[in-house]
């Protein structure tokens, strides 16, 4: 089996930079130093520096290959494959194949080519990666189509960033190096604006940095490296659970502030014999306040804090680890050195923050024990040790002859162990008490004293003594931590549900209520808020009337923090309320963890409401500001000519003669079927818009329906061309309606129509569709537009006030769209705009119904 090729990739911050150009020169430095180049495929886009980098290196020709009756080109990849060179030139990574090829995308060839053992380098685009499309789309209104997964990039082992400056690159364009002269006026105003290439640029050094990052820690650990590079500052902050931690994030955050782009990062060391380490409440609003500094959150489990602390820190590459000044008093601190100050003294490299907060010298935050074993259990153990014991005692005093006192001492250890077994520590305790007392009475020489007369036998009571205190010491604490591990066990998997539930709701705030409703069997959970008009003070929140119901599942809801078994108070403005039944002080823990999280959730959701209302309003206020530029102007010009026409007629004082009658004429009946058609496309929309359009579908042809639109523009359009093809299927329309979308594409067509060069209409059915182009050789459309141009009212700067209302094109789409046809903008080749009327054939709609 070959060994898989290396791939490298020349990375752009935009197109134009120079990425072929790198490419090809590489593969001319490898050819001449004896290495078997061939260029698979290369686009030189016209550039005539590029192309002359392909002289002397073995091109592959390129493959033919045919699509709805145009002819296309594409790598050959198997004539690629049956040559073999050492390294092959492939352009373009996010490439798309012609239909019919063996693979949909090129980095699927090159991934064959990888396979047969070849080096590949190539070339891609930041914005063509899979992670940033969306990113890219909102910086430049352009929507990526051709996109490649980030892993194909990342998984290369090299991969060299192609960059220029944003001035340089478009001055590149201004001389012509990078489009023809007829692109490069609309290239620098749409795509190639300054802010969207300096954009892209951050966009790729970031995207870069993170892969050298990626490399530089695969070295650090593939070399057992544990010391701090500091090659990019990241701060650590320490959490321990306790209220002194939103003091700690705001310092770190102002010190990762002070340098651009640091990184911030919160971290909690959790105990790892499943011990809580801090309140789940606490960490979560500290989570929070982390995340909106722009950090992250991040959990590690360790015996030793300060060690486990220093391992996250140092497998991050951490430049700044910032703790809490010591919650311990002095006293505390001479026996222990604590937490931060062994962190300091083994942290090496890594700069160390002791902050001072308002809980230090306030002691150690103690968290409430667990109960142990149950009441029956110790109750079970007092009754088997004040049973158990003298039974023991008189079996042992009956066979006093066959038993030595060791042997008296191990048996009563025995029992000892089995009360402990049973009842825990105070039953064990009691027991060995009453063991060392019973065997000094009954088995130690002088019996039936408290005294002993030889000095080994006080050794064999003391240690049976120590033995068995310990022995229960040790059974009760096995115990004790048992049920918290079985606790925080508990606790984990119920914040893990709630995780879930919250992140798959639609709604997240009753998801996370509800949760919380069936994890503690309650009959209903309420969040209440103040209402705003109410003051914080403690007489006024305890009323109904000062609270207001924010959200509630189960049962009737609570209106006031006193009608439910529990309260829990989130700041001064909000308290969750559950009832049902009263929870355990370690279940509450929990319910505060939920109660932070329903606050946010709640946040959230008031924020969504208020981001659609105000888009809503938005809306409405730019359709009526637009509507009342359209009345004031578009309306208002014809009104205009007809009335001066009309005036100029009436008038005694001038004679016209009958050309200027006709003229008069001719003017005020074109301005009133200009207004006619006005009101007709504003009346249509707003029935398209409430749905009240009336449609009367009848079998038509598309090009009977041309000549009469032509007829309708008059002399204006008596120069527009018609081309319709052979057997073309009729379509099921509204006639009077595809009437009006034709008149309305061919009116603005004729608009941005050069003299000496009016628009083409071509009719043509292809995969079920008849398409009507009406195509144009005016200034054409940018890409960034296309979308816009149908909404309503608007002609994207245009300042012709006689051009309409801007309804044409939007309900043009309307209409289209209403007809189950659809409209479509594209670049005419040679510069201009074609709109694509799409329609279902009748003859496919037949064949489909036939089917089904």
């Amino acid at each position: 089996m070959a060994t898989r090729g290396q791939l490298r990739v020349y990375l752009g911050a935009a197109p134009g930079v120079g990425k072929t150009y790198r490419m090809l020169e590489e593969g001319r430095r490898r050819r001449d130093r004896g290495t078997d180049v061939l260029v698979g495929f290369a686009e030189c886009h016209g550039r005539r520096l590029t192309e002359a980098l392909l002289a002397g290196l073995e091109v592959v020709p390129r493959k033919q290959m045919s699509y709805r009756g145009a002819s296309f080109t594409e790598m050959d990849l198997a004539a690629v494959l049956a040559r073999r060179p050492r390294v092959a030139l492939v352009d373009e990574l996010a490439h798309t194949n012609v239909p019919g090829s063996g693979n949909v995308k090129r980095w699927q060839d090159i991934e064959q080519l990888l396979d047969a053992g070849i080096d590949v380098i190539t070339t891609v685009n930041i914005q063509h990666l899979e992670s940033l499309n969306d990113v890219v789309e909102k910086v430049t209104g352009v929507i990526q189509r051709e996109t490649v997964p980030d892993e194909i990039v990342r998984r290369a082992e090299q991969i060299e960033l192609v960059d220029m400056a944003p001035e340089a690159l478009r001055k590149r364009m201004e001389h012509g190096n990078v489009y023809p002269p007829e692109k490069i006026d609309a290239a620098l105003g749409n795509y190639f604006r300054l802010g969207n290439l300096t954009a892209l640029r951050e966009l790729a050094l970031f995207w870069v940095a993170g892969k050298v990052d990626e490399q530089l820690d695969r070295y650090r650990a593939d070399h057992h490296i544990t010391t701090t590079w500091e090659t990019r500052e990241r701060v650590v902050v320490a959490l321990t659970g306790g209220p002194e931690g939103e003091t700690l994030i705001r310092r770190a955050g102002r010190i990762a502030a002070r340098t651009k782009g640091a990184d911030l990062m919160a971290v909690h060391v959790a105990r790892s014999d499943g011990l809580a380490g801090g309140d789940p409440a606490i960490l979560a609003r500290q989570r929070v306040l982390v995340e909106s500094l722009g950090g992250t959150y991040h959990q590690v489990v360790g015996t030793n804090v300060p060690t486990a602390l220093l391992e996250f820190a140092r497998g991050v590459n951490a430049t700044q680890l910032v703790l809490g000044a010591s919650r311990r008093g002095r006293l505390a601190q001479i026996f222990a050195p604590g937490v931060g100050v062994t962190t300091t003294a083994e942290s090496g490299s890594i700069d160390v923050h002791l902050v001072t907060h308002e809980e230090v010298n306030r002691g150690r935050r103690r968290v409430s024990p667990a109960r142990g074993l149950p009441a029956a259990r110790r109750l079970a153990g007092l009754v088997s040790a004040a049973v158990g014991l003298p039974l023991l005692t008189v079996a042992l005093t009956q066979a006093r002859e066959h038993f030595s006192l060791p042997n008296n001492i191990l048996l009563y250890l025995v029992a000892v162990v089995g009360v402990a077994l049973v009842g825990g520590l105070y039953p064990a305790l009691f027991a060995a008490v009453a063991g060392f007392l019973l065997l000094n009475w009954y088995f130690t020489p002088p019996i039936h004293q408290l005294t002993v007369a030889e000095g080994e036998n006080i050794l064999a009571l003391g240690v049976f003594l120590l033995v068995a205190v310990a022995v229960s010491a040790v059974v009760d604490l096995a115990a004790r931590r048992t049920g918290e591990a079985a606790r925080a066990r508990a606790e984990a998997e119920t914040l893990s549900t709630l995780a879930g539930s919250v992140l798959r709701g639609e709604r997240p705030l009753p998801a996370l209520l509800e949760q919380v409703r069936e994890t503690f069997g309650l009959a209903a959970v309420t969040l209440l808020e103040r209402r705003p008009d109410v003051a914080p003070g403690a007489e006024r929140r305890r009323s109904p009337h000062a609270w207001r119901i924010a959200a509630s599942v189960g049962g009737t809801p609570s209106t006031a923090p006193s009608d439910g078994d529990v309260a829990v108070s989130i700041g001064d403005d909000l308290t969750l309320v559950l009832r049902g039944r009263p929870l355990h002080a370690a279940d509450q823990r929990v319910v505060e963890a939920f109660a932070a999280q329903a606050a946010v959730a709640l946040r959230q959701e008031r924020l969504t409401e208020q981001a659609a209302a105000v888009g809503s309003l938005a809306e409405v206020d730019r359709m009526r500001t637009a509507l009342l530029s359209a009345v004031s102007h578009d309306l208002r010009t014809p009104l205009a000519s007809a009335t001066a026409a009309v005036t100029s007629l009436r008038s005694p004082d001038v004679a016209f003669s009958a050309a200027d009658r006709d003229e008069l004429l001719a003017t005020a009946e074109e301005s009133m079927q200009r207004l006619a058609r006005l009101v007709e496309n504003v009346l249509d929309m707003s029935r398209l818009q409430a749905g009240a359009l009336v449609m009367h579908l009848h079998l038509i042809s598309v090009a009977e329906v041309i000549p009469r639109a032509i007829d309708d523009l008059g002399e204006a359009a008596r120069d527009v061309r018609v081309q319709v093809a052979e057997e073309v299927s009729e379509v099921y329309v509204d006639p009077a309606l595809l009437e009006r979308v034709l008149v309305n594409l061919i009116s603005n067509a004729l608009r941005y129509s050069p003299a000496g060069r009016p628009p083409l209409i071509t009719v043509s059915e292809h995969g079920g569709q008849v398409e009507a182009r009406i195509i144009d050789h005016g200034p054409g459309l940018p890409v960034t537009e296309r979308e816009r141009v149908f909404l309503p009212f608007q002609r994207l700067g245009d300042r012709d006030n006689g051009t309409g209302v801007g309804l044409g094109l939007a309900l043009s789409r309307g209409l289209a769209e209403a007809m189950g046809g659809s409209l479509l903008p594209e670049t005419t080749p040679g510069g201009g705009l074609t709109m694509t009327l799409s329609l279902r054939a009748h003859r496919a709609a037949c064949l489909d119904g036939a089917r089904r």
